[in-house]
């Protein structure tokens, strides 16, 4: 699909580019790779023509017979013309990201550029970059589209970071690590357990779980809204077997009358029970 000057929704520019894989004019790799059924070479272009005079020639940043500028920023590797946005070609990378550059550096082992404010404060995960977005499965290195650093050091698109958000999705869709801060929130768990206490046949039970935080296991009190781990306090919490239950259920005190049998629930009784187990819904976790 050809595109008009000064260029197209990706980017700014008075050039087409000459595909180096079909020979046809389109305005980015972009726009050629939604037409055809093929990729564009960004790497490989040899030729761009004038969107004003419409002379083919070598691809560079101002047109060798009008004059006219292609593009205020323009990178002879990528061969990408763009408005000025602070961009600078990140060799490590392979690729031009938008800047400034003074406030970014490269992780080598992550393999890609993060800002300055994540240098020695992140968690290292080898090529993390190389991997598509967990949620929508499309390249991330490549992407227009800004990364989300996970504090489990996984990336996935800020876009599809603030979906998760929107959709109440808390946990990291790779190895379900809190994918933020969650502190408050076990607090108010911890104050709507103390608030909620579980049938007098399920008081004393306890279950074995795993954290997704800390990968502790551990013995929690069985609860319909959490179980807390033993070791760092998240509610972000997977059972690990079936519950236990403790002997030490209080028993029903017997009446001092020897003549007499201990009281029972009546039916109306055990049907209120059974009622209120029905009502109280377990939160997924």
């Amino acid at each position: 699909k050809m595109a008009s000057s000064p260029g197209c929704e990706h980017y700014v520019r008075f050039c087409l580019l000459k595909a180096p894989c079909c020979g046809k004019l389109y305005v980015c790799r972009l726009c050629h790779d939604a037409e055809e059924n093929h990729q564009m070479d960004r790497f490989k272009v040899k030729e761009v023509q004038c969107s004003e005079c419409l002379t083919i020639q070598k691809a560079q940043q101002t047109c060798e017979k009008c004059s006219k500028q292609f593009g205020e920023y323009y990178c002879d590797i990528c061969h990408l013309f763009d408005t000025d946005k602070k961009q600078y070609h990140c060799l490590p990378c392979g690729i031009c990201r938008i800047g400034p550059r003074d406030e970014y550096f490269h992780c080598n082992k992550c393999n890609l550029c993060l800002a300055q404010t994540l240098e020695g404060k992140h968690k290292c995960v080898e090529n993390v970059s190389r991997q598509n977005c967990p949620v929508c499965m499309e390249d991330i290195h490549t992407s227009r589209i800004g990364a989300h650093v996970l504090p489990c050091g996984h990336l996935l698109h800020k876009t599809c970071f603030d979906d998760m958000l929107r959709n109440c999705a808390y946990r990291c869709p790779l190895c379900m690590h809190s994918a933020l801060e969650m502190q408050n929130h076990w607090e108010e768990i911890d104050q709507e357990i103390a608030q909620s206490p579980m049938p007098t046949e399920y008081r004393n039970a306890t279950v074995r779980i795993m954290c997704n935080d800390c990968q502790a296991h551990s013995t929690a009190s069985f609860h319909v809204l959490g179980m807390k781990c033993g070791n760092c306090g998240s509610y972000n919490t997977a059972q690990d077997g079936g519950l236990i239950q403790n002997n030490n259920v209080d028993q029903p005190e017997e009446n001092e009358n020897s003549d007499t049998e201990p009281e029972t629930d009546t039916e109306s009784e055990q049907q209120q029970q059974q009622q209120q187990q029905q009502d109280e819904e377990p939160t997924v976790e």
